[in-house]
């Protein structure tokens, strides 16, 4: 009984330099997509609600080198939704990680004596403690691909695929702090109510990121809409903005648009 009472039970938390990339949610949930091949389904066998399914998927992608979940033709809501390859072989490795993992949480709570039962509470605080969550809704990982020093400011360009780069404006001291070197590999956080829409390409904006996608989710909300973006290499941006503007901008599934912000909107993140 003492035993199980000082079991480390672990859910394994695969990280990036860009921080936490997949857990046990997220990996049931690319499971149950391979199941039912609907999204709607795979948020109820989790559970989740559908909003926080894509929520998950879309962060995954905007993560992964390669996408892991796409949409396919047909099927309720306008298509079915795949898991592609690459995220078949990420939910085998993650599952085989995740036995081992545990297996090497058991040897170790094995290998505790009584006298060891405060620093083994100790040790799960600061498990707890290391985890960070954040509430900007648009996280991308990018490569920075330049860096443009003035008197007070930084200017960091990141790329963040084949068709898109991100602009930041950051203090020289968090550019000192942060360290930033071309080829770094960085996490950047946009809020969703910095991110401003635009139909219009002929439109001039003083804003200097300008991502252009295909509306793929309009969200409802009492006095707001939640829009989804595609980008052409399959990361998504979102944005919050009010039912005026979805309408006067002609918002609808499957038409272009532009998620447009301010490069001092942009935080710049580095995992250690």
């Amino acid at each position: 009984m003492e035993q199980d009472r000082h079991r480390l039970r672990g859910k394994l938390e695969v990280d990036t330099e860009f921080g936490t990339f997949l857990g046990d949610t997220r990996i049931r949930l690319l499971e149950a997509i391979e199941s039912h091949g609907s999204i709607t389904q795979a948020a109820k066998a989790v559970p989740l609600s559908y909003k926080a399914a894509w929520d998950a998927i879309d962060a995954m992608n905007n993560l992964a080198d390669h996408p892991l979940v796409i949409r396919s033709a047909g099927g309720r809501h306008g298509g079915g939704t795949l898991l592609t390859d690459y995220g078949r072989k990420v939910v085998a490795l993650y599952r085989a990680l995740d036995t081992e993992y545990q297996g090497a949480l058991d040897r170790l709570v094995e290998s505790m004596n009584n006298d060891q039962a405060g620093d083994f509470k100790q040790f799960r605080q600061l498990l707890k403690r290391m985890s960070m969550k954040t509430s900007a809704r648009n996280q991308f990982a990018g490569t920075v691909i330049g860096l443009r020093e003035g008197d007070i400011d930084f200017e960091v360009r990141l790329r963040l695929g084949a068709d898109d780069e991100l602009v930041a404006i950051i203090t020289r001291e968090s550019a000192e702090t942060l360290g930033l070197q071309i080829g770094m590999e960085v996490n950047a956080l946009v809020k969703s109510s910095s991110v401003l829409l635009l139909t219009d390409p002929n439109l001039k904006t003083s804003a200097r990121n300008h991502l252009w996608g295909e509306v793929t989710r309009i969200l409802d909300g009492p006095v707001n809409c939640e829009i989804t973006l595609v980008m052409p290499g399959g990361k998504t941006v979102c944005a919050v903005v009010t039912h005026d503007s979805v309408q006067k901008l002609g918002l609808a599934i499957g038409e272009r648009a532009c998620a447009v912000f301010k490069a001092s909107s942009v935080i710049l993140c580095l995992y250690t």
